[in-house]
């Protein structure tokens, strides 16, 4: 190689070495989660669906009307956290009143285990739902016999937001579910996620004057 090349190929050996140390030098860490705190510290609450919840795999769309779950809310000092969410055990919510968006298709919808939902302040404040495995399980009967199971090998975290009021409530908007779908003919066995949509009002059991409110 000839002079001029080798200094060539050294002067951009050089600056590429040098755009890596200053990229280096001024990247800046992700920012820390802020606080959280929810309140009041050691109250029951019933999270109670308003409107309908859909869970949509493929082509059939699940909707249900009825939905309940409770939780309280960690007592102090567990309902703070300086830098991160506050997590809450919550009941396997219930679901009643579906019906399928495939004709003569009847579904029914099964949940169990640890379920819990945590809250991150912020603005939005997010919120989390952790489905555990196999947690909900959607059975079909009719002219299709299928079974959707969500979370199926692994815990789900399922993405909401909350919004403190009178009461507070829960959303869920196109938040993505890992599912397997098995059955025969018209059953979305291809579908290895669904959407979930619902907005939940929750209430202080403990003392309903009060309301559960997610703070710094």
């Amino acid at each position: 190689m000839s002079r001029s090349r080798t200094a060539l190929a050294l002067g951009i050996a050089a600056a590429g070495a040098l755009s890596v140390a200053s990229a280096t030098a001024t990247a800046t860490p992700l920012p820390l989660a802020g606080s959280t705190t929810v309140t009041p510290a050691g109250h029951a609450f019933q999270a109670t669906l308003s409107g309908k919840a859909t869970l949509k795999a493929g082509s059939v769309t699940v909707t249900c009307t009825v939905s309940v779950a409770a939780g309280t809310v960690p007592a102090a000092p567990g309902n703070q956290n300086p830098a991160g969410p506050v997590s809450s055990p919550i009941s396997a919510p219930t679901y009643s009143s579906c019906t399928s968006s495939t004709w003569g298709v009847t579904p029914t919808v099964t949940t169990s285990g640890a379920w819990t939902v945590s809250m991150q302040n912020g603005s939005p404040v997010t919120a989390t739902m952790t489905v555990p495995v196999g947690g909900l399980v959607v059975h079909t009967t009719g002219l299709a016999s299928c079974t959707v199971t969500a979370a199926p090998t692994a815990p789900a975290n399922v993405g909401g937001t909350w919004a403190n009021g009178t009461p507070s409530s829960l959303t869920f908007t196109n938040a993505t579910v890992p599912v397997t779908v098995t059955g025969g003919f018209g059953c979305p066995t291809s579908a290895t996620s669904s959407t979930f949509n619902a907005v939940y009002k929750v209430t202080d059991t403990t003392d309903p004057a009060q309301q559960i409110a997610v703070g710094p």
